[in-house]
């Protein structure tokens, strides 16, 4: 398996994906964080999705940006991996 950082890294050499990876940078800067604090967590989709009471198709979803999760979905996913939820707007440029 393609470690994210890898795939990142190959994909952003392409000037076309790198001009639609800016565009969502913010949406993919969120499933790269919850994908890390997942696997700092040492936890398989599989066994995330038993602690949160939902599905491992349903985490995937989530960390496949197929779905816009809520804030409180954000905090419980935060919660289960040990991590802390940090949400905050800055000035637009």
């Amino acid at each position: 398996m393609t470690k994210l950082a890898d795939l990142k890294k190959r994909l952003g050499a392409d000037p076309e994906f790198k001009a639609e990876y800016e565009k969502a940078d913010v949406e993919y800067a969120l499933i790269e964080s919850m994908i890390r604090a997942r696997t700092a967590a040492k936890l398989t989709q599989a066994e995330l999705a038993k602690k949160l009471g939902t599905t491992q198709s349903a985490i995937a979803r989530l960390e496949g940006g197929r779905t816009s999760p809520s804030i409180s979905t954000l905090k419980r996913y935060a919660e289960a991996t040990g991590a802390r939820l940090q949400v905050g707007l800055v000035r637009a440029r």
